[in-house]
């Protein structure tokens, strides 16, 4: 029996990221902690920005979520206009009725976050630093022009220890992705940022999926993304992969532990199986096995409730 991905269960997903930034209550710091760390795991290890940087700018910057800014617009970041051609919504700052970003959801504004870090050669420099150098990320951001605050570095420096964020960058060290190219002279682009050229690329619980075409193969997928032949099925859980194209979705980098925090619990449909909801959900089908205490391989029933972290 052929399996498929699940349209409504990626569009049902998508409908809740768009509600991330619309929280009715406050945000405490840990709320915040604990609901973006992977996020910002994810884009270190995707484009070699800290961690704990990128946590501590969101913390700092959107107020722990609670900011007029994060929640109108999902922007945590501060980030204003500049080149952007989206929505847009308009604050005082430094002066009256500034231009800043919105975004469709939270993850939108983590990604560009890196995005705009990544893309702009005064910021450069800071590539140049281990990822683990917390306090000179820090002070380059200041140097660099990120905020007009003279205790910018401080206060970011402040949280990171305040609330241990710098062990997200310790954890992740070694799983990084991102590369310097060997001419470091270059001002730009000093890591390599794959274009993927052919399919546009998704996110589902910080991990990056593809939707998959007419006459994609494992194999082909797999070198348009560099990847070694085991990787795709393992990926995505598949004990016999038969042929890309049974699947509407396909996951480009390994799963993860748990799902979103917004997700805690899944209510079982149908002959809904547990692959399928660890397809929904971006969560490696292992860690759903063991979360549930139920044996590898055992099937949930109608009704269910599948617990996801």
């Amino acid at each position: 029996m052929l399996l498929r991905f699940f349209l409504s269960g990626f569009v049902g997903f998508a409908v809740l990221m768009g509600a991330f930034g619309q929280l009715s209550t406050r945000m405490s710091p840990q709320d915040y902690i604990e609901r973006y760390n992977e996020w910002a795991v994810m884009n270190m290890k995707r484009t070699g920005v800290p961690a704990s940087i990128t946590l501590a700018q969101g913390m700092l910057e959107s107020g722990n979520g609670n900011s007029r800014l994060a929640k109108e617009a999902n922007n945590h970041f501060g980030i204003k206009c500049h080149e952007w051609t989206g929505e847009k919504v308009y604050h005082h700052d430094d002066r009256r009725n500034e231009c800043f970003r919105k975004y469709n959801s939270v993850y939108d504004s983590y990604f560009d976050h890196a995005k705009f870090l990544t893309g702009r050669s005064r910021y450069a420099s800071l590539f140049d630093l281990e990822v683990t150098d917390y306090k000179g990320w820090a002070r380059g951001l200041k140097k660099a022009g990120y905020a007009t605050d003279p205790n910018y570095a401080k206060r970011l420096i402040d949280l990171i220890e305040r609330h241990k964020l710098y062990l997200f960058d310790e954890e992740a060290e070694g799983e990084t992705t991102w590369r310097r190219p060997a001419d470091r002279g270059s001002s730009v682009g000093r890591h390599e940022i794959d274009p993927f050229a052919r399919h546009e690329v998704y996110y589902n619980n910080g991990v990056r999926y593809i939707k998959v075409e007419s006459g994609d193969t494992f194999s082909s997928i797999a070198r348009e993304f560099d990847l070694r032949d085991w990787e795709l099925p393992r990926y995505n859980d598949l004990a016999e992969r038969g042929k890309a194209t049974d699947y509407n979705y396909l996951y480009i980098e390994p799963k993860r532990k748990n799902a979103h925090p917004d997700h805690e619990t899944h209510l079982v449909r149908e002959n809904q199986t547990m692959f399928e909801i660890s397809q929904i959900y971006g969560v490696r089908m292992r860690n759903l096995y063991k979360l549930n205490d139920m044996p590898d391989g055992k099937e949930p029933r109608p009704g269910d409730r599948i617990r996801l972290r």
